[in-house]
């Protein structure tokens, strides 16, 4: 004769964590179907990141030791029930050109300067709830940037039915800088181009890009291609999301194309962006035939350098036309004379 044993337990999934987009959102339907959501966004961004779009779904700052912020997150429940809901903060870090969170309640200096006016609160059944996060930056810090993420979570607690419980988080990221003075700049240059074909055989860009500045940065973007066999002309294609390049890191960062496209030649641009720092690039690639494979890399043009150096050509021109014309009136001067 056997015994059953029963074990609870919670399995915890984080899900959402903010990174490329406003709204992180987790399911708590609970396999029904109400369509149920437990999601959470920030509701404001600092006045001199009004142009930063990271700034608007990411806590993205840089203090001075001393400082304290705050910045208001809403919590959303869709679901047709309440929901009980807590706060934290979990310590993250960039591993393999990734942003990774820790493990559970993972600490760091940053997740010991972040505190929360509500704790634990419920939010009613499609309803939301706003919540206060504090960062205190204390006076001893010493420089670098911090990363976390500031988290909400329910929790479905096993039942004398069900043995499992399935605890749901949703997070925004942090990437506190601190300093004294200025912010480090932001920086990065695109090294060059390689034409792929994934394993599965569609074609691919990779794009070799170095981080040039202080800060960590998203890439983000997207690519076009025009000029092709026959003239054909095929995206915007979106840059894959989740590249994370710390200061001096060196990745690529991918653009899977659709698998109907011929191997070209074609005329590619990519534009990329972390924030408000855009590099726009442009080269003729040839895709390689068999998958798994890469084709010849190719040094990117840049397309905001033919710009400036058009902007510079057109008062050089101007003032070579303005000396011609005073040469020529102090000749005709001396004619008369």
């Amino acid at each position: 004769m056997f015994r059953v044993l029963t074990t609870s337990l919670l399995l915890t999934l984080v899900l959402g964590v903010g990174g490329g987009g406003p709204h992180a959102a987790a399911d708590v339907s609970g396999g029904r179907d109400d369509g149920g959501r437990f999601g959470i966004r920030l509701l404001e961004a600092p006045v001199n990141r009004a142009n930063d779009p990271r700034a608007r779904y990411e806590i993205v700052d840089h203090l001075k030791p001393g400082s304290t912020i705050r910045r208001r997150v809403q919590v959303t429940n869709t679901s047709a029930k309440p929901l009980h809901v807590g706060m934290g903060a979990t310590a993250a870090t960039i591993e393999r050109h990734r942003f990774t969170a820790g493990a559970g309640s993972a600490r760091n200096e940053l997740t010991s300067w972040i505190s929360f006016d509500r704790p634990a609160f419920d939010v009613p059944a499609r309803g939301h709830a706003v919540v206060t996060t504090t960062i205190r930056v204390p006076d001893t810090a010493s420089e670098g940037e911090r990363y976390a993420v500031v988290w909400a979570q329910t929790d479905a607690p096993p039942s004398g039915t069900r043995n499992i419980g399935v605890a749901a988080r949703v997070g925004i990221r942090v990437y506190l800088d601190v300093g004294v003075g200025g912010e480090p700049a932001s920086d990065f240059q695109v090294e060059k181009l390689v034409p792929a074909r994934a394993g599965d055989g569609r074609p691919e860009v990779l794009a070799q890009v170095s981080n040039t500045g202080g800060r960590v940065l998203e890439m983000g973007g997207k690519l076009t291609l025009s000029d092709g066999p026959g003239g054909l002309r095929a995206g915007p294609f979106p840059v894959t999301l989740g590249t994370a390049l710390a200061p001096g890191d060196r990745a690529p960062v991918r653009v899977v194309l659709d698998e109907r496209l011929p191997n070209g030649p074609w005329d590619v641009r990519l534009e990329l962006s972390s924030g408000m720092i855009r590099r726009t690039v442009t080269a003729t690639l040839t895709f390689p035939t068999a998958a798994g494979t890469t084709g010849r890399p190719v040094g990117p043009r840049s397309a905001a350098l033919g710009v400036a150096a058009t902007a510079v050509a057109v008062p050089v021109l101007a003032a070579a036309g303005f000396l011609l014309f005073r040469r020529r009136r102090r000749a005709r001067e001396m004619g008369r004379a």
